[in-house]
């Protein structure tokens, strides 16, 4: 594969690419997909995230058949329960007490396309688990308006972080892109950065 090829991130997210440069690798272009993200009758978080991900990366890809593409989608989970962005204040309170005291599932889909085709996906898990919050720490919160633009309400890399007392599994999927998985797809499929 050319060493010259481009990377093209198919995500509007401001902490994926900060995440990508965390590690060295800057995309030639941000190109997001805008695909529907509902989730079909009885699919389970993983297979969602799963298919989210690819769904981002070969929407993209099909504009730029040259370039590589990543695709990521990251769903906050309670069982099969899957926690989305909250419409508004209330819904971001509910999705709160729903996590206050107990453990849920991050699922980050990542899906990598090569000029050519060929695919490299996987969904990363972590485990994380929050203290039982007050009254006062969750009207705070709702009042930061942090929950806004959130799965499941919380962004772990802002005053969130402060309510994880566990967390098994990748950091960097929970704040959006598993950053390990991610290198190994993109130079197993070929990509280099530019030197």
């Amino acid at each position: 594969m050319s060493h010259s090829a481009k990377l093209v991130l198919a995500s509007s997210s401001p902490r994926r690419l900060e995440l990508l440069r965390q590690i060295g690798v800057e995309p030639n272009l941000v190109d997001p997909a805008d695909i529907d993200e509902t989730p079909a009758k009885d699919e389970t978080p993983r297979r969602l995230a799963l298919r989210l991900a690819l769904g981002k990366a070969a929407t993209v890809a099909a504009r730029h058949p040259d370039a590589y593409v990543l695709g990521s989608d990251t769903l906050v989970a309670v069982g099969r329960r899957i926690l989305n962005k909250p419409d508004d204040a209330g819904e971001a309170r509910k999705m709160l007490t729903l996590l206050s005291g107990r453990a849920h599932q991050v699922l980050t889909g990542v899906a990598v396309i090569a000029p050519g085709g060929a695919t490299a996906s996987r969904v990363v898990e972590t485990r994380v688990r929050f203290k039982r919050l007050s009254l006062q720490e969750m009207d705070a919160f709702i009042d930061s308006r942090e929950w806004e633009g959130a799965a499941g309400a919380y962004k772990i890399h802002q005053q969130a972080g402060g309510f994880v007392i566990d967390l098994s599994g990748s950091f960097s999927a929970v704040v959006g892109l598993p950053l390990y998985e991610t290198r190994m797809m993109l130079e197993g499929l070929g990509w280099r950065q530019d030197a």
